[in-house]
């Protein structure tokens, strides 16, 4: 899976450090982006940040074929027409839901009654567990403790709501 290394999750100061390297300057839109990393670094972790999951917090199945449904061009269009409505409302509410992921190439290696177990595709020694229960992952409370892992990759919405382009 190619990963756009310009979006890894780093510690703040790292961002800073990064960002001034190349900007050199703190303008009202430097400082906002800022903002918006330190905001984002404070986010408690929720499940449907790495997975699609439902309203509930409930792990979304994928539905069956769905990597060839959405490769086709019509089907990446966030809106369809009246006519699709009915026929693939399943693969419409998986997408949406994995239009709200945070994290890239995540996926599910442990679907337990009590825990969920998640692993990064990019790297095996990467895995979370969340327990159903408590609705929490056990060991990392917020985004900034993820970055005691050396790769976590951002993916394309965590970059448009943060604001961040390909500079870092």
């Amino acid at each position: 899976m190619p990963v756009n290394v310009a979006h890894k999750l780093i510690p703040m100061t790292d961002f800073v450090i990064e960002y001034y390297s190349h900007e050199g300057y703190a303008d009202l839109q430097t400082l906002q982006l800022m903002n918006n990393y330190a905001t984002f670094l404070k986010k408690p972790l929720t499940l449907g940040m790495f997975v699609p999951v439902d309203a509930r917090g409930n792990i979304l199945k994928e539905p069956k074929n769905y990597t060839s449904w959405k490769s086709l061009e019509h089907n990446r269009k966030k809106t369809a027409g009246a006519a699709d409505s009915f026929a693939f409302e399943e693969y419409k509410i998986y997408q949406k839901a994995e239009r709200k992921c945070l994290f890239e190439g995540f996926s599910i290696a442990y679907n337990g009654y009590s825990v969920v177990r998640i692993t990064a595709a990019y790297n095996d020694a990467i895995e979370l567990s969340f327990n159903k229960n408590e609705k929490a992952f056990q060991k990392f409370t917020d985004v900034e403790s993820l970055t005691h892992f050396q790769e976590i990759y951002l993916n394309a919405t965590a970059i448009k709501k943060l604001g961040l382009t390909s500079k870092l």
